[in-house]
C-alpha cells in the first residue's frame, strides 16, 4: 500500500494534491476552521446528532422505543469496535502519512506520526452514521453526510490519502452492518429492561397524571384538562 503513494502519476496522489491544494489557496483563518472541524468538530457533531435522535425517539415513545434506543446505543459501540479492528490493519499495512513521502503539502495539524491507512476519523464517523441509518434513515443520512465531510477534511488537512478515507468508510460500514443483528439481539432486551425500571425515562418520555402514577400520554394537554375539571367542579 505504501508503494502506491510513491508515484506522482498515481490517481490517489493526484487527488491528494488537488484537495490539499485548496488549503494553500484558502485564507489562514479558513484553514484554522477546517483544522478544528476535521480534528474535533465533526466528531462532536456526530455525537450531538445521535443524542438528538435519542431525544426524538424518547419523546415519540411507542412500542418500538426500546429497539430504537438499542440501535442508537449501537452507534458509538460500532465506532469503538471499528477503531479497534483498525489497530491490527494499520500495523499490517504500515503506510506512512502522505507528508512523509511527498513534498509541498500544506499540513494543517502536527503530531501525526502514526500510520495513515486507514483513517480513524473516517472509520469512526462512518460507523456511527451507518449504525444511525439502520435505526433512523433521516438522521442516518445526516450522519453519513457528516462522515463524507470528515473524509474530505482529512485529505484537505494533508494527513491522509483519499484511499485512507475510503478504507475507513468501508471498515466503518462493514462493522456497523455486519454486527448490527447481533448488537440488536443483545441490546434490545437490555433496553426493554431499562424501560421497565425507574430509569425508563431514558427510553421513553413519561408524564405523571393527576393520580400520581407514571404513564405515557401522547399529545396530552394536562393543563387544559385540569382546568376543565376545575371548572366542572365549580359549576
Amino acid at each position: 500500500m505504501a508503494g502506491l503513494a510513491e508515484s506522482g502519476s498515481n490517481p490517489d496522489v493526484d487527488l491528494l494534491y488537488d484537495i490539499n491544494g485548496l488549503a494553500k489557496d484558502a485564507p489562514h483563518w479558513f484553514d484554522r476552521v477546517m483544522e478544528f472541524v476535521g480534528e474535533y468538530g465533526l466528531l462532536l457533531a456526530m455525537v450531538l446528532l445521535v443524542l438528538w435522535c435519542w431525544w426524538t425517539v424518547r419523546r415519540r415513545g411507542g412500542e418500538e422505543a426500546a429497539s430504537s434506543v438499542a440501535g442508537l446505543v449501537w452507534a458509538p459501540l460500532a465506532a469503538g469496535i471499528a477503531v479497534l479492528v483498525n489497530v491490527p490493519i494499520r500495523g499490517f499495512v504500515q503506510r506512512p502519512r502522505p507528508f512523509t513521502d511527498h513534498q509541498g503539502l500544506d499540513v494543517l495539524v502536527s503530531g501525526k506520526n502514526d500510520f495513515s491507512f486507514v483513517s480513524d476519523h473516517a472509520t469512526l464517523t462512518m460507523a456511527m452514521g451507518v449504525a444511525l441509518f439502520v435505526t433512523n434513515r433521516r438522521f442516518g443520512l445526516a450522519g453519513i453526510a457528516l462522515a463524507l465531510l470528515e473524509g474530505f477534511c482529512r485529505v484537505f488537512m494533508g494527513v491522509h490519502y483519499p484511499t485512507d478515507v475510503i478504507g475507513g468508510f468501508a471498515l466503518g460500514t462493514a462493522v456497523a452492518l455486519l454486527l448490527s443483528p447481533l448488537a440488536t439481539a443483545l441490546l434490545t432486551p437490555l433496553a426493554k429492561a431499562v424501560e421497565r425500571s425507574r430509569a425508563g425515562w431514558l427510553i421513553r418520555s413519561r408524564r405523571r397524571p393527576a393520580g400520581g402514577q407514571e404513564a405515557l400520554i401522547p399529545n396530552a394537554r394536562s393543563g387544559q384538562q385540569a382546568g376543565s375539571e376545575e371548572r366542572d367542579l365549580a359549576a
